[in-house]
């Protein structure tokens, strides 16, 4: 399995989900074809599980609390020092 995910990877990954909804016949295989670079099923179904994982952390603590990797949730469009979210 190939554990590093590229920004790019990334962003595909995240537009074959919304191509690909959790009714198309094998998609776990067409997700891991359009985001290529050697990602297999196995690789594509736990990155989702890190993404829901990651979401549910959002929905539970909010935003502001929530930080995504290594860099600051302001990068991601999180909140700003006085709260308010950055678009």
């Amino acid at each position: 399995m190939s554990s590093s995910w590229t920004t790019r990877q990334n962003k595909v990954f995240e537009e074959a989900l919304a191509m690909y909804d959790k009714d198309t016949p094998d998609r776990w295989q067409k997700v891991a074809q359009a985001v290529g670079g050697g990602k297999t099923v196995d690789d594509v179904k736990m990155q989702y599980k890190e993404l829901t994982k990651d979401v549910k952390e959002m929905d539970t603590a909010g935003l502001q609390n929530f930080q995504y990797g290594s860099s600051s949730n302001t990068s991601m469009g999180g909140s700003s020092s006085n709260g308010q979210l950055r678009g």
